[in-house]
């Protein structure tokens, strides 16, 4: 992603708690490999979640 301070959680992401509810990804984020946190290891790809 293009910034290091921001980073995105699934609901209920243990690391953050219930975290904040997104309705849109990011246009930085292109694959699931740009999200960084383990919250995101249950999805295989983007298509998923979208």
């Amino acid at each position: 992603m293009a910034t290091d301070d921001f980073s995105i959680h699934t609901d209920g992401c243990e690391q953050v708690g219930d975290g904040m509810p997104i309705s849109d990804l990011p246009d930085e984020v292109t694959s699931i490999d740009d999200l960084d946190c383990e919250c995101w290891d249950r999805f295989d790809s983007l298509a998923e979640f979208t």
